[in-house]
């Protein structure tokens, strides 16, 4: 009880706190510097992410158009007639104006902020314009927004009226083609040789002839408003949109003339929907997982699709566009969590290696303050305090930096650099002071000192051990589990904890090696040692001696190997991103340049062609007709497939001279021989549905389905996972001639070529792909964090050495200046101490570059570079032997310099000193 009452706090001694501060001021300045600047990589990086996040979701919701519209459908109320006939409905127009503020108002405020206003779009039945000599199509449509709809110009005739002044108006079921008044754009009325007044010759999918009369042709006022998107044939004319050869014309309805088109149809043909666009500026990376849980409820509550109330019918892909964002910038967190731990691990070697030497030079006063009666818990706190302020004010420091460079700061990943900088000194201070006080001795007898070596030898195996099972759990469950996390209700897409293991699998792995390697070392020192004894070489044996002495040391070769083993990951991380977005961009575009030509000048896209051919420094020239959503029949289902009809031979040339894939199976599209029962196609499907032997049918309007037989899988072209690839010869021999649209360019001079066209046509270029590629949020976040830290791991690594080197240069020179004593030159010293310092450090410049590249081929998959890359498969790892050159030369230099500074350095110690601190 008395031992309980007597107990009393820690009381530090001031004058000794200040004292150690002021002699080691150059020790705590280095160990602050490096907690400021790692805590400022660590607070910075994660705060750019979350902010480049944002941006993130804008660009894909941008990018995936109106893939990511909420759309909205409501079928019509009955129009029978008292007498059985079908009634003019005057009100539709107001109808859809309802219909689109019910809309609207069921969308909840979440969704409500997030959507543009919306656009109501009515559109008719596709139909045949008849006559011509390729397949046209014909489509009316209504645009209203919550303003009216999209501004024109009438330059010729008026807008469309109704076709009888009668407000009720009832027709038999039967009877003749109502008529009905559309307005044409100016380029489908040039298009179409017709005018104000004329008659449109179409007919539906049964042969009846349409009464469509031309009231006027417009002109957009501003061609670029969102409204016109939603029809784009209202514009101009769009080929391909009704299947392979075939052009889509459209007429614009107005308020008055809405009635008249569903009279002039079948009751059910006339469909309305409701258009919400995002608005991506108002999208953010918290507000994605709300947003795409609002628009599942909404799907998930629409009426089915065969009801024939006027329920709402809820479609849209805008949450699987977000969720596709947020498992892209997870994937992005994660990958910068990797390397972040990485550089976290290497400083806190750094770190314990700078306590080490702080507590070396430390180590007399510690012993004489503990040998005048110092408590050890007086020492620890004096310690503490002082080491809790420069780790404290160091990551103040840090994380004030970061939040100027940045738009926020995280101070979770500077947690485990401020613990190791405020105990790693304390621990080993204590430690130090109790041996010094520690009246323990060695025991005589034989068998209680093998207990002792044992038990340390054991208690080693057992830290190692459990390392490396760590490492081998890490790597397991990183293979099995990925980085991404766990998609579960209420997941807010952020690291977990589950994630620990398997972020750290990379920085376990290291150090794993690493003890192995330690294990290693002193036995190949060892070996070296035996081998130098046997030579008459003097300098050789000295510093193998010395060499062996310090094989032992763990934190040297620990922080060496781990330091340029993920340095040498990071810039495998930086390579491989860096080729994969070349790789993505000639997958994109398909070549150094490609045209996609308009329907009004796909017929110049031949002599275009022969004009680019001739243009100085282009390389190859291959056209051919591509076909988004080509309609595609198997045994029993309907696909919308990428269709290419080309060159078979050229495309296969192309492909050849490009970094893109071969596809060898290209040339069994012209193989000589019997015909595999249809047209030869090379076909590329994502779930498996297009696969070799499948026997398919293209089909076409007005004309009997030309029958494909797929003998191969096509390549991928332009990033699309379902394409069917068919030669442009063989598909005209069976009736259906190619209409070229695309022309892919190869060679230093395509960009130039291409953008002299002359001819209207989209530009696509491979630089321009490439450069908007590499400034994109995530990706120029993951680059630049990836070559930063391959920056900071060398430079920890090259400060590991000057600390190493620091540490056992007292004892280093001490022996040596005895040596020369002896008659050993001031010139062999150095090449003694030069031997004693360089196995850890070629252990490291060998090994660590082959390391890093050997985890890099192990985890590169499941760290999902191919989400940042845009690939469709992972990206192989890239290993810049150059880079792995420069960190194993920049490590052998550094040491090549350590020892003549040192010699310098302890050129004034004199003998008698260095005799009597030895007697010491």
């Amino acid at each position: 009880m008395n031992r309980w009452l007597t107990r009393r706090w820690p009381a530090p001694h001031w004058p000794s706190v200040r004292g150690r501060g002021r002699a080691d001021a150059g020790a705590l300045l280095l160990t602050a510097a490096v907690i400021a600047a790692v805590t400022l990589l660590a607070g910075a990086v994660p705060a750019l992410l979350r902010a480049g996040a944002d941006n993130a979701v804008q660009d894909t919701v941008r990018r995936a158009g109106q893939g990511s519209n909420v759309l909205v459908h409501a079928n019509w109320e009955h129009d029978n007639g008292p007498t059985g006939g079908r009634v003019r409905m005057t009100r539709l127009a107001e109808d859809i104006d309802d219909f689109r503020a019910r809309a609207t108002y069921l969308l909840g405020p979440d969704l409500d902020t997030a959507l543009r206003p919306p656009v109501a779009v009515v559109n008719g039945p596709i139909l045949r314009i008849t006559g011509g000599d390729v397949p046209r199509t014909f489509q009316f449509t209504y645009l209203a927004g919550d303003l009216g709809g999209p501004d024109v110009t009438w330059i010729s005739g008026s807008a469309p009226g109704p076709a009888v002044p009668e407000q009720f108006i009832e027709i038999p079921s039967h009877g003749p083609p109502w008529p009905l008044q559309v307005g044409l754009s100016e380029t489908d009325a040039t298009a179409l040789d017709l005018g104000p007044g004329d008659r449109i010759p179409v007919q539906d999918g049964h042969g009846q002839d349409k009464d469509v009369r031309i009231s006027g042709i417009y002109r957009p006022a501003d061609s670029a408003d969102p409204a016109w998107q939603l029809a784009p044939a209202l514009l101009r004319p769009v080929p391909g949109a009704d299947g392979v050869g075939t052009t889509r014309f459209a007429g614009l309805l107005s308020r008055e003339s809405l009635p008249d088109a569903r009279l002039a149809i079948d009751e059910d043909q006339l469909r309305r929907t409701i258009h919400f666009a995002p608005e991506p500026d108002a999208l953010t990376w918290d507000a994605t997982e709300t947003i795409a849980s609002q628009v599942v409820k909404l799907k998930a509550a629409s009426g089915a699709s065969a009801d024939r109330s006027q329920s709402l019918k809820w479609e849209s892909q805008l949450d699987t566009v977000l969720r596709d964002a947020r498992t892209q910038i997870s994937a992005a967190f994660a990958q910068a969590a990797v390397l972040l731990a990485g550089v976290l691990t290497v400083t806190v070697l750094v770190l314990l290696l700078a306590a080490d030497l702080l507590v070396r030079r430390r180590a007399p006063a510690l012993r004489a303050a503990r040998q005048r009666g110092a408590a050890l818990p007086d020492l620890g706190t004096e310690l503490i305090i002082e080491s809790s302020v420069v780790s404290l004010s160091a990551a103040a420091v840090g994380l004030a930096l970061a939040r100027v460079a940045a738009p926020g700061v995280c101070w979770t990943w500077s947690v485990p650099v401020v613990l190791a900088g405020a105990v790693a000194g304390p621990a080993f201070g204590i430690l130090a002071a109790a041996r010094a006080s520690r009246d323990r001795r060695q025991p005589a007898n034989r068998a209680a000192r093998r207990w002792i070596l044992a038990t340390g030898q054991l208690r080693r195996a057992v830290v190692e051990s459990a390392v490396l099972i760590t490492a081998v759990a890490a790597f397991v469950t990183l293979h099995q589990r990925g980085l991404l996390p766990v998609a579960s209700d209420g997941d807010a897409g952020e690291l977990t904890g589950d994630l620990v293991l398997p972020l750290g699998a990379v920085a376990l792995g290291v150090l794993a090696a690493a003890i192995v390697l330690l294990r290693l070392l002193p036995v190949g020192v060892g070996f070296t040692l035996r081998q130098a004894l046997r030579s008459r070489r003097p300098l050789a044996v000295f510093g193998a001696a010395r060499a062996a002495t310090t094989a032992g040391r763990a934190l040297p070769l620990l922080v060496l190997v781990s330091a340029t083993a993920l340095a040498s990951f990071a810039l495998v991380v930086g390579a491989t991103v860096t080729r994969g977005l070349a790789d993505g961009a000639w997958s994109t575009v398909g070549a150094d340049a490609r045209l996609d030509i308009g329907a009004d000048a796909d017929a110049a896209t031949p002599a275009l062609a022969e004009r680019i051919v001739a243009a100085p420094g282009v390389g190859q020239v291959v056209v051919a007709q591509v076909t988004d959503s080509a309609r595609v029949f198997t045994e029993s289902t309907l696909l919308t497939p990428r269709l290419v009809i080309v060159d078979a031979a050229a495309f296969q040339r192309l492909l050849a001279t490009t970094p893109l894939p071969d596809a060898p199976a290209l040339a069994r599209l012209t193989a000589p021989g019997p015909g595999p029962g249809g047209v030869p196609a090379l076909v590329r499907s994502s779930n498996g549905d297009l696969r070799t032997g499948t026997r398919l049918q293209l089909s076409r309007d007005d004309a009997p389905a030309i029958h494909l037989a797929a003998v191969g899988t096509a390549p991928s072209v332009g990033g699309a996972d379902d394409v069917v690839i068919v030669d442009a010869t063989a598909l005209a021999d069976a009736g259906l001639p190619a209409v070229p649209n695309t022309v892919w360019v190869t060679g230093p001079g395509a960009a130039r070529a291409v953008s002299n066209s002359g001819v209207a046509a989209d530009v696509v270029l491979r630089a321009d792909v490439l450069r908007a590629q590499r400034v994109a949020p995530l990706t120029a976040g993951i680059l630049r964090l990836a070559w930063t830290a391959a920056a900071a791991l060398l430079a920890l690594g090259l400060l590991g050495l000057t600390l190493s080197a620091a540490a056992g240069a007292s004892e280093r020179w001490q022996t040596l200046t005895r040596l020369r004593t002896l008659g050993l030159r001031p010139r062999d010293a150095r090449w003694v101490a030069a031997g004693e310092l360089l196995p850890p450090v070629v252990v490291a410049a060998v090994c660590g570059p082959l390391l890093g590249a050997l985890l890099a081929r192990l985890t590169l998959g499941p760290i999902e570079l191919r989400l940042l890359t845009g690939q469709a498969a992972d990206p192989a790892a890239v290993l810049p032997w150059w880079l792995f050159g420069l960190v194993s030369v920049a490590l052998l230099a550094a040491a090549a310099v350590v020892v003549p500074v040192e010699s310098a350095l302890r050129r004034r110690d004199r003998l008698s000193e260095v005799l009597r601190a030895g007697d010491q």
